[in-house]
């Protein structure tokens, strides 16, 4: 037991000792810490130290952008307009989608997880398509379905609409490669929820909609609520399928590429630094709700 503490701490403050990155340090520290703390075994500090090293990974390359940003920009960022309308419009947009897909995506979610049908593999591949497809290729395909010369189009332009370049445009792509997260997550739940409470209410005299609502989809909450984030999450963060079809009115995203290219790292950062800040916030909030509500 001693000797896991002793190469803990001297693998720990040779990582820290080679970092010039105060923060990166404390986390080891940290970990460290819980291991003497929690009297982990020796496996257990291997796996807490390879754990830091996932944790380091993430937190590292945000931290840096952190302190690296030049505090004049940052305030001429949070007091743009243009950024501010583009993170209004992003969280907007997102919501807004998630909300419209989750009408079709909880009822495919608990069909995926209750029935049994010929062909269910490829339905249930259809549905990670798009996570695994480049993310330009899937704004090559929306493109072609809101274009001028599809029917989708066609119609619209009749009314005198244009849907490239529209929010209509920009919450197909986002609802697009976000989707599989909902319907996943939400199938996990529903086949979590044992079948005999569903039963039970229809001999005593529900109907299938009635056991869903009050049955089935309670119980799932937490995993519904979770895909609901993901896929609210995915969607404001997604860059390679807005850029090709509705490069204005620019979502977060492609405001800091636009920024990135046509100016520079300097200007491109705060407005990152500031989309990130509202984006966690956002979600710590959401987060915190969650696990008081479920």
């Amino acid at each position: 037991m001693a000797t896991g503490r002793r190469i803990a701490a001297v693998i720990a403050e040779t990582v820290s000792g080679s970092m010039n990155f105060m923060p990166q340090r404390y986390i080891f520290h940290i970990f460290v810490w819980m291991r003497a703390r929690d009297n982990f075994n020796f496996t257990h500090t291997i796996f807490l130290l390879l754990g830091g090293v996932a944790l380091l990974f993430i937190f590292a390359p945000l931290a840096g952008m952190f302190l690296s940003v030049n505090a004049p920009n940052l305030f001429d960022a949070a007091t743009d307009k243009v950024v501010g309308n583009s993170i209004i419009r992003t969280l907007i947009i997102s919501f807004a989608a998630t909300i419209i897909s989750a009408l079709f995506a909880i009822p495919l979610a608990y069909i995926l997880a209750r029935k049994k049908f010929p062909f269910k593999g490829v339905i249930e591949a259809i549905v990670d398509l798009p996570i695994v497809i480049p993310h330009s290729a899937a704004g090559i395909a929306i493109l072609g379905l809101i274009s001028r010369d599809s029917a989708l189009g066609s119609l619209a332009s009749s009314f005198g609409l244009n849907l490239v370049g529209s929010p209509f445009a920009i919450a197909l792509a986002m609802a697009f490669v976000s989707i599989p997260f909902l319907i996943n997550s939400a199938r996990d739940g529903f086949a979590a929820v044992p079948t005999r409470l569903e039963q039970a209410a229809e001999t005593l005299g529900a109907s299938r909609i009635s056991t869903f609502m009050k049955i089935s989809l309670p119980l799932a909450g937490r995993s519904v609520v979770s895909g609901l984030l993901l896929m609210f999450a995915r969607g404001m963060s997604e860059f390679g399928a807005i850029v090709i079809v509705a490069y204005h009115p620019m979502t977060t995203p492609v405001l800091i590429f636009d920024r990135f290219n046509s100016f520079g790292l300097a200007y491109a950062r705060p407005v990152a630094v500031i989309f990130v800040t509202v984006t966690l916030i956002l979600f710590i909030a959401l987060r915190i709700y969650q696990k008081k509500r479920w």
